[in-house]
């Protein structure tokens, strides 16, 4: 769910066909009940399906920059590679880096104009929660909780620089924690990881760690995986981190050694299946630890 990876402060541009559009900042966001005659977007129904689908959520721009910049160009290269290997995939948007975002704050104009403002009176706000029990779903106000989630999770738990330095120091990554990023997906020629950590401002060398998530039993092809991964960005790649619910004695003792480094996630308020819980209760309730 984008809606969580996007926060109030963060800056988001638009991309339709092989361009980027504008650049805004995000003042608030919020998810509405009974959202499918709302506007601005009427509700998509899919021939094949026949599946309606409507957009409860909602982000508050404030237009910082205008431009209409085509995505061939190298400043645009983190996004480009992700979208063209990851064609078809079903993504809502694509998280950009520092550099990225450095790059298009210098481009276009200052947004001087008037913006049109959408206002919806007498609306009703409910906050999105996540269950294990498949009885209790309930789009789009409860959803089951699956690996994407999970992965956001992790991101913003690593975001505090504590936790983060924390996982530095357990898989023996010897780097400054303020110097990185943490980013979404990131895609290879052979696939993709699922959470990328870099230097922000890389000069030189950019140094990576590469995170796998699995929300269960971690299997000894995602140790082959990963390490795939690791071979093909070389020698900027500092750290391969697997993360899992669960991990076989027999992989532990063969990765002891080995460039991966394994952690446990906890979660102990979804041990209780039946219950349902905001995005912010399970971040409070989420641990990793090395295996």
């Amino acid at each position: 769910m984008a809606f969580l990876d996007i926060k109030e402060g963060d800056f988001v541009s638009f991309l339709y066909g092989a361009k980027a559009y504008n650049l805004y900042v995000v003042e608030s966001k919020e998810a509405i009940k009974n959202a499918e005659n709302l506007p601005p977007w009427p509700p998509v129904t899919f021939k094949q399906s026949g599946n309606t689908y409507y957009f409860p959520f909602r982000l508050k721009l404030r237009p910082i920059r205008k431009f209409e910049e085509s995505l061939v160009r190298v400043e645009f290269n983190y996004v480009a590679e992700n979208l063209l290997l990851r064609g078809g995939y079903r993504k809502t948007h694509f998280q950009a880096d520092q550099t990225t975002l450095q790059a298009v704050s210098q481009m276009g104009t200052v947004w001087n104009d008037q913006a049109d403002k959408l206002i919806i009176s007498n609306k009703e706000i409910f906050i999105p929660k996540f269950t294990k029990n498949r009885d209790k779903i309930s789009l789009p106000e409860i959803f089951q909780f699956k690996e994407l989630i999970l992965q956001a999770l992790i991101r913003e738990y690593l975001s505090e620089r504590a936790n983060l330095s924390m996982l530095l120091q357990q898989s023996e990554i010897y780097f400054e924690s303020s110097k990185l990023e943490i980013l979404g997906e990131k895609a290879f020629p052979e696939g993709f990881v699922d959470i990328l950590i870099k230097e922000a401002t890389p000069t030189g060398i950019s140094r990576k760690i590469i995170i796998e998530v699995k929300t269960d039993v971690a299997r000894e092809q995602d140790i082959e995986q990963i390490e795939g991964y690791a071979d093909e960005i070389g020698e900027e790649c500092i750290g391969a981190i697997l993360i899992a619910k669960k991990f076989s004695k027999k992989i532990t003792q063969q990765t002891r050694s080995g460039k991966v480094k394994l952690f446990r996630y906890t979660l102990n308020k979804l041990v209780d299946a039946c219950a349902c819980f905001t995005f912010r209760e399970l971040l409070e309730d989420f641990r990793i630890s090395r295996a």
